[in-house]
């Protein structure tokens, strides 16, 4: 499969992209700075730039691919409506097969993760405001969103499952997972897509 990765240069994309290609698929890896995109050269790899922000840069990111993987997430410096402007450049260029990054607590997610939760994450402000409208825009192209709670560094959890937002576990905070472990449920939900138009949680320890 061929598969275009965005923000491949960032951790969850790292990851996605390392992955990807521990597993065969031919990888279109895309970052603003291609030389920070930092796995080794492959035959299967193509390291692209592109921002969110130049729909055309991204159109051609995208041209070849049969699924994309988003890790995007705003950076400090990014001009305001990151992920809305990434989410509205991908759709107008590649309709299906989009697995994206949001976050647990934000958009449909809020009520379940908990009051504190929402609490906490109505700091983020206008940011937030970019990730529920980006969240819907995929959600509406029935593309998959998956909503993690707070990353770790560990290795991926040979253990990890991915369920639905009606499934998930009621806690108090969200429980911490580590990027592998999102990298490679996202993976496998582009190859064995079961929440199309949903909201997706990966779990795992």
């Amino acid at each position: 499969m061929h598969v275009t990765v965005l923000a491949a240069s960032g951790a969850v994309g790292l990851a996605l992209t390392r992955q990807a290609l521990e597993r065969g698929h031919t990888v279109t890896a895309v970052a603003r700075t291609p030389a920070r995109i930092t796995v080794p050269d492959s035959p299967r790899l193509t390291r692209v730039a592109a921002d969110a922000h130049d729909p055309a840069s991204i159109a051609e990111a995208l041209r070849d691919s049969e699924v994309v993987l988003s890790g995007l997430g705003v950076a400090k410096g990014d001009k305001p409506g990151a992920l809305t402007a990434g989410s509205r450049a991908v759709l107008d260029a590649h309709p299906g097969g989009i697995v994206w990054l949001g976050a647990y607590g934000t958009g449909p997610s809020a009520q379940a993760a908990g009051i504190a939760t929402r609490t906490l994450l109505k700091a983020l402000g206008a940011e937030l405001t970019d990730k529920v409208t980006a969240d819907a825009a995929v959600l509406a192209a029935q593309g998959t969103v998956f909503h993690s709670g707070p990353f770790t560094n560990g290795p991926a959890s040979a253990t990890r499952r991915t369920v639905g937002l009606n499934e998930t576990p009621k806690r108090f905070f969200p429980a911490r997972i580590s990027r592998e472990t999102v990298a490679a449920a996202m993976l496998d939900e582009a190859q064995n897509p079961r929440f199309p138009g949903r909201i997706a949680v990966p779990l795992g320890t």
